[in-house]
């Protein structure tokens, strides 16, 4: 008989299980509890257990975390993952310490579909969606590493996460469930490339999640050489969803653009994205572009970047610029799985 796996099992779930062992269902809460309260994953170590559950617990269940194959801690601080799954495939996942903040930046897929040119992986190729379990994993695995609780989590990491929206959807629930990491909906971020579906889709779930949407460029000439979702959903259509979406939800959205030396960096290029923001509840994160030998694109200046922000500014668009974290750790998606030789890929939709 083949473990059930608890780590990314909610109450039902676990309600099933102690029905199945032909025990009282108010266990299910305990047994959470212990799991994503207390981080403990041995069940002879869940003190207010009879000894009779934990072993057949024991028979029954797993909890099994990624294992941590690789770790890399950045002067600042940063800390960058490389998790090990199950079936041998690899993952990343940045721990990022900010004043009171613990951000965690986590993969949605092993790999990532979407292709993206500056992408520090882009050319390694999409193998698999990750479990609900695989995405709650990351958190309590670095949780455990670090010594520290995740207070804000990021679906910024490899993958596009309403390509696999089912299984993203479930992890949010968990992580916000007060049974689960109990972290407050508006902690949560949910980065997409931009396909249009997903975006009408998750509008319609009433969550108080934040939506970050990867522009990266101000026009579809330009975004057609780097993003190749462009060409099935242009600036057109995912504008128009984007302006749904904050019809629906009264939610702000937040616009990350990259910015790329010489290829959309320019001021005329802040005046087209300003005005192709214009009417939106909307903040633009600016990028300074991690540099990756693979993809050959630099990073803006730091004048070009302030001039941009400035540009933004004259025509009141909100933008701030994302501090540089992990550099001298390659803290962008990929970049170390890549350096280590793995074959799975990520997606740097935001860095």
């Amino acid at each position: 008989m083949e473990k059930v796996q608890l780590i990314g099992a909610d109450l039902a779930t676990l309600q099933e299980l102690m029905s199945t062992l032909k025990e009282p269902p108010f266990r299910a809460k305990q047994i959470m509890q212990w799991i994503y309260h207390r981080g403990r994953f041995d069940f002879q170590q869940m003190g207010n257990l009879p000894k009779t559950l934990r072993d057949k617990l024991d028979e029954a269940a797993s909890i099994e975390l990624p294992r941590v194959a690789a770790r890399r801690i950045s002067r600042d601080g940063t800390h960058k993952y490389l998790l090990q799954l199950e079936d041998g495939a690899t993952i990343e996942a940045v721990f990022i310490p900010e004043g009171n903040r613990r951000t965690l930046c986590v993969s949605s897929q092993v790999g990532c579909p979407m292709d993206c040119r500056f992408c520090a992986t882009g050319t390694q190729g999409f193998r698999r969606n990750l479990t609900v379990g695989e995405m709650v994993g990351q958190v309590l695995a670095v949780q455990r590493d670090s010594k520290e609780k995740i207070t804000n989590i990021v679906l910024m990491g490899m993958g596009e996460p309403l390509a696999n929206y089912e299984q993203v959807m479930g992890a949010i629930r968990l992580w916000n469930d007060p049974l689960g990491l109990e972290i407050a909906a508006r902690r949560l971020t949910v980065s997409t490339c931009g396909l249009v579906p997903g975006i009408k889709r998750l509008s319609r779930e009433g969550l108080q999640v934040v939506l970050a949407v990867s522009l990266h460029a101000p026009n579809d000439e330009l975004r057609n050489q780097i993003m190749p979702i462009n060409r099935r959903y242009n600036l057109a259509q995912l504008m128009k969803a984007c302006r749904e979406y904050v019809e629906t939800t009264n939610r702000r959205i937040t616009f990350e653009y990259a910015l790329m030396r010489d290829f959309n960096d320019s001021p005329e290029h802040a005046r087209q994205l300003a005005q192709l923001v214009k009417g939106i509840l909307c903040h633009v994160n600016l990028i300074p572009l991690n540099p990756v030998a693979a993809h050959g694109w630099a990073s803006s200046t730091k004048e070009q970047v302030l001039l941009f922000q400035k540009e933004l500014a004259k025509h009141n668009i909100e933008a701030t610029i994302r501090a540089e974290r992990g550099a001298d750790i390659e803290a962008a998606c990929g970049q170390l799985k890549s350096r280590l030789g793995g074959k799975e890929g990520g997606n740097e939709h935001s860095g």
